[in-house]
């Protein structure tokens, strides 16, 4: 997200002039959080962090959504934004050229091709689906149910819908997602895993889940779920004309001109686990219903 310094909005620059709200965003940084943890945690009243969490919302920074309490409904409170840059020196003068986005949802059980080595399998919100640890199973139509996908080496891939128009040119690819290595049925303890993301056939960046992570109870998985991988992390992926990010970090040079985006045609977005990668630990993909965002695959294009 780019915010140019102006009072127009001011309503945005004033989050970040509280400490309290600052702290909110570190904490929820952390893990998504309920009104009444952040008031135990900040050691202010409930009502008090109700007002800082609508002033964040307002501003695009953080999203809350009502999920079932044990006392009722409660709001749950999640950072929306993984980086806002501040332009300090805007066109003034000039008027801004229009910018066009497309967002899509992907369920992580609609993908259009794979090539997977066991462990591997699919789950959805109330069951696994098909045998653990056989490919085969990755064929079947009702994977498009998954909400959950892992395999130890391969790759699982993507067609993102393209609604460009034939006037129109791409300035930035964006995908977000909830992943970790490692396969739920093959081992408690999460390893390190080189992880590649291509686009239209072109590797963009390779980002090394650290492991160590993913265990312990995640706010979405259903209690039926019984195996130590609970969660993953949010990973943010940006392709622009400056590059490639990761969550606001450049990590390749390879640009959204490279991708040869055009209207009408879909996009590819592979993601892969390499058997000859120095660290293959595997990927696995937490969409709507499992881990801690409650999130499908989330894609935008913007164009210019």
């Amino acid at each position: 997200m780019e915010v140019s310094v102006n009072q127009d909005n001011f309503s945005i620059l004033e989050c970040f002039s509280s400490p309290t709200r600052i702290r909110i965003i570190e904490l929820l940084n952390e893990r998504p959080m309920n009104i009444r943890s952040l008031s135990e945690a900040l050691d202010i009243k409930p009502p008090i962090v109700t007002r800082h969490i609508q002033m964040l919302e307002q501003a695009g920074i953080v999203a809350s959504e009502l999920i079932a309490g044990k006392r009722g409904q409660q709001k749950l409170c999640s950072l929306k934004l993984e980086q806002m840059v501040l332009n300090f020196r805007s066109q003034i003068h000039n008027k801004k050229p229009s910018v066009q986005k497309y967002d899509v949802m992907i369920p992580v059980g609609m993908y259009a091709d794979y090539e997977v080595k066991p462990s591997c399998g699919l789950a959805s919100e109330h069951s696994m689906l098909g045998m653990c640890d056989d490919p085969r199973y990755f064929a079947d139509p009702v994977h498009r149910d998954a909400r959950v996908v892992w395999f130890s080496s391969g790759f699982i891939e993507y067609r993102i819908p393209n609604y460009m128009l034939y006037n129109e040119q791409a300035s930035s690819l964006e995908v977000s997602l909830e992943i970790c290595s490692e396969t739920p049925c093959s081992s408690s303890h999460l390893q390190p895993s080189d992880i590649v993301f291509s686009f239209n056939g072109i590797d963009v960046a390779v980002w090394t889940f650290p492991g160590k992570i993913g265990k312990g109870t995640a706010i979405f998985t259903p209690q039926w779920w019984h195996k130590d991988i609970q969660h993953g992390v949010m990973k943010h992926i940006r392709v622009n004309e400056q590059g490639t990010f990761i969550d606001g970090v450049l990590v390749s040079n390879m640009t959204i001109d490279a991708l040869s985006l055009c209207a009408d045609e879909e996009i590819v977005m592979r993601i892969s686990s390499r058997s000859d990668a120095k660290r293959c630990g595997g990927v696995t993909l937490f969409g709507s219903g499992f881990g801690n965002y409650n999130q499908d695959i989330h894609c935008t294009i913007t164009c210019k």
